[in-house]
C-alpha cells in the first residue's frame, strides 16, 4: 500500500470512528456512569473485537456470515440478547447505589471483556470490515491479502482505541461531576439502560 492509499484509509477508518454509533455511544455511556477507566478498559475490548473481526475477514469466516441466513440471525440475535442483559445489569447499578454508593464501580477486566462481547457479538460489524478492507488491499503487492487486511484491521484498531480513550477522558470528568449527585446517578442508570436496550432491540429487528 502506498502512503496516498494508507492516509485515505486512516483518513476513513477515523470518520467512520467519530460518526455516532453503537460503540461510540457505548463507550460514552460507560465513562460518564463509572469513570474514564471504565470508559478506556471498554474501548480496548472493543478494539479487541475489532481484531477477531479483522482476522476473521481476512480468513473468510465474515464471508460464510454474508452467505448463511441462519448463522447471521444466530449471531445477530446472541449480540441482542447480551446487550438486554447488560440494559437489565445498568438497572440493578440503579439499586446497587441505593445500598452502597461504593459498589457502582465494576473490574476493568469485566469492562474490557464486556466491550469484547459486544464487538463480536455483532455480525454487522463483520460484514462491514469484510467489505471496507479489501478496498484499500493491494493485489499486486509481495504481502498477501489476508496479511494486507490483517495490518489494515490494526491500524483501524489503534486509531478507534485512541478516539476512544479521548472521548472516555472528557466523557468520564464530565460524568463525575454528576455522580455527585445520587438522584442524578439513579436517572443515569435508567438512560444507560434504555440505550442499551435500544441498541439491542435494533440490532434484533434489524436486517442484512
Amino acid at each position: 500500500m502506498d502512503g496516498s492509499s494508507l492516509f485515505y484509509f486512516i483518513t476513513t477508518a477515523m470518520l467512520l470512528t467519530i460518526i455516532p454509533g453503537p460503540d461510540i455511544i457505548f463507550v460514552i455511556t460507560q465513562s460518564i456512569s463509572q469513570g474514564k477507566k471504565a470508559g478506556i478498559a471498554t474501548a480496548f475490548g472493543l478494539g479487541s473485537g475489532i481484531i477477531v473481526h479483522t482476522t476473521a475477514a481476512a480468513l473468510g469466516v465474515s464471508a460464510i456470515l454474508h452467505k448463511s441466513a441462519i448463522a447471521f440471525q444466530i449471531l445477530k440475535y446472541l449480540g441482542a440478547l447480551y446487550l438486554l442483559f447488560l440494559a437489565w445489569k445498568a438497572l440493578k447499578e440503579k439499586e446497587e447505589f441505593m445500598l452502597s454508593k461504593s459498589n457502582n464501580k465494576e473490574n476493568l477486566l469485566t469492562l474490557y471483556k464486556r466491550g469484547v462481547f459486544m464487538n463480536i457479538l455483532n455480525p454487522k460489524v463483520a460484514l462491514f470490515f469484510l467489505a471496507l478492507l479489501p478496498q484499500f488491499v493491494d493485489t499486486q503487492a509481495i504481502i498477501i491479502v489476508p496479511i494486507q487486511m490483517i495490518i489494515l484491521g490494526i491500524i483501524f484498531m489503534i486509531q478507534a482505541v485512541s478516539i476512544f480513550t479521548v472521548v472516555s477522558i472528557f466523557a468520564g470528568n464530565f460524568g463525575s461531576k454528576l455522580l455527585n449527585n445520587s438522584k442524578v446517578f439513579k436517572y443515569i442508570s435508567v438512560v444507560k439502560a434504555s440505550i442499551f436496550a435500544f441498541i439491542g432491540i435494533k440490532l434484533a429487528l434489524s436486517s442484512k
